[in-house]
Parts: structure tokens; sequence; C-alpha cells
């Protein structure tokens, strides 16, 4: 499987939890590492930017100029300085080094700022989550896709690893892969629990990480584990500097973007759900031979709720 459907830059390291470990951004490395051969102007406006990212990263070049008093051209020579080729290559990691320490309680706090109604923090969570749907067609190299099909049919085992709220999206992920006859598994439980699933793996199974933003510790120890044991590892993420993208053997990003206090999982649901189709069509023949028993079950088992003859639909 390819490491990924684009090549990226190699970040450091951040943690788990939504805080910063006090290890560097890209760009706080970035800027570090240029400070020599910024002028002090310019070094306090890049700090200024940095510590404002929740108001800057979605601010055009002129916009920002004209926050710091300052002209466009001292703002494009600034992130020239720091190696950028274009102000949008300085602004998509603005805003990853934004996202990735943003806490749900800022978040939530900037969006309360901001004068809108109930009706339009609505509006606008529906558009993010429209836009991060689209973001998804439009980049996703559906090859790798492929790829993962094809490594989850060759494997023993699938270890999903989904935890917090993204347990949700490991469990829809490893749910269907059962339903289509793959041992797929998303654990539950403590620390400890997951590690004893990971330490049993072989080269034979494949263990997929689903996290976001700086991920949490348990998901990417797991994958660090994983790679020990020279089991294959494939991530769900957002973006190509996250842990989960660089340690993995490959991985898909699905934007998570939401102006609410919770990340948007609309995006990684439609990256799961072509993971499902996937699998389904890598080998019809053998959806459809797992899949023939329950035909018989959805038109007339037990399972789902039918009215009593003659109930007209009214409540007893």
């Amino acid at each position: 499987m390819n490491k990924s459907n684009s090549p990226k830059k190699t970040p450091s390291v951040v943690s788990d939890s939504g805080k910063s470990d006090g290890k560097a951004s890209l760009l706080e490395a970035r800027f570090a590492q240029a400070q020599s051969e910024l002028n002090p102007r310019r070094q306090t406006l890049v700090r200024a930017i940095l510590d404002s990212a929740h108001e800057t990263c979605f601010l055009s070049s002129r916009e920002l100029a004209k926050r710091y008093h300052v002209d466009a051209t001292t703002i494009l020579r600034a992130t020239q300085v720091m190696g950028y080729e274009s102000y949008a290559d300085f602004t998509a990691d603005l805003r990853q080094h934004f996202v990735a320490r943003i806490t749900p309680y800022a978040a939530l706090k900037a969006a309360t700022r901001e004068k809108r109604s109930v009706a339009d923090h609505i509006d606008h969570a529906l558009d993010k989550a429209l836009d991060n749907i689209n973001a998804l067609k439009s980049d996703m190299d559906g090859q790798r896709i492929i790829e993962l099909a094809k490594q989850i049919k060759r494997s023993r085992r699938v270890l999903v690893v989904g935890l917090d709220f993204a347990a949700s999206l490991a469990d829809y992920l490893a749910y269907g892969l059962s339903g289509l006859g793959f041992d797929a598994e998303a654990p539950v439980g403590s620390t400890g629990n997951l590690q004893y699933k990971v330490e049993v793996l072989t080269p034979k199974d494949v263990l997929v990480a689903i996290s976001f933003g700086q991920c949490l510790r348990d998901t990417v120890e797991a994958v660090l584990r994983a790679r020990k044991q020279s089991v294959p590892t494939f991530g769900i993420t957002d973006s190509d500097t996250t842990p989960i993208a660089r340690y993995c053997d490959a991985h898909v990003v699905t934007s998570v973007v939401s102006p609410s206090f919770l990340n948007s999982y609309v995006a990684p649901t439609a990256a799961i759900n072509a993971i499902h189709v996937a699998c389904a069509h890598i080998d019809p023949k053998r959806a459809l031979t797992r899949l023939r028993p329950t035909d018989r079950e959805y038109a007339s088992g037990p399972r789902w709720y039918r009215e009593p003859k003659g109930s007209n639909g009214d409540l007893p």
C-alpha cells in the first residue's frame, strides 16, 4: 500500500488529547528554523499570527496585513523566508496548527462570539460538513481504498482502533466488515485490553487506526506496537502530518473541520462506507455468499418490528 496520495512535509511529533506536549508543530518548526533570517519585526508578526491562529487561519494575505497594520508584501516575504512557496501553503499549515491545538471549550467559545442565530449555527455546521464531503470526493485516491480492501481480504483478522468519540467510527467499520464475513473487531475497554488485542496480531493481520488532530496516545501507540510486530497498518485521519498518517503504512485523509465543539465525522463515515463498498466488490461472489442468508431474515425474520395484523398504525 502507498504511504500517501501526495508527498508531504514531515513535522515534529505531537501528543494526544488536544493539548500540546511542548513539541513544535510543522509551522512552529519552520518558524524556529527561520528566526535568524527574520528581523525582529517579522518575528513578532509571525508569533502574533500563530498565537491568534483561531482568528488568522482563514484570512487572506490582504486581510492579515490589514489586521497587523503591514502591507501584504511583508506577509508574503515572511512566509517565503519560512520556506513556503505560496501563501496558500502557509495558511494550510496554520489551519493544521490551529486545529491540532484547539480544545472543545475554545471552539465553542469562538463560535458563541459570532453573531449568528441558533438556526444560522445549524446551517453553518451543515455547510462545513458538506465542504468536508466535497473535499473527500475531490482529493481521495480511490486506489488506496482498493489496496486496503485487498489487504483486508487476505488478512486473517482486522483490528480497528478508534477511541473516545472515534469509537463510533471504529464500530461502524468493524461491524460492516463482519457483515461481509471478515473477522473484524473494534476493541473496547481499558488500555490494557487494547494492548492485549494488539500483542496477538501477526503479519497475517491488519490494524486500522482512526484518530484526528494530535491523535490519542493509545491509538498511536497501538500503531507503533503493531509496526514492531510487522503488522500492516492503515490510518484514517485528518491530515498527512498527524502521527497516524506518519506511522501507518498507508492512510486516507478525511477532514473533520466543524464550527462545533466536536469534530464532524461526516467525511470519515463516508470514507468508511467507501471501504465497505470496496471490500464488497473486490470479491462480489464472496460477499453475496455471505449475505445470502440474511436476505430471508430481512424479508421475514423476527429482528424487525412489524405492525400487528389489523393494526392501522395507531398507538395501543
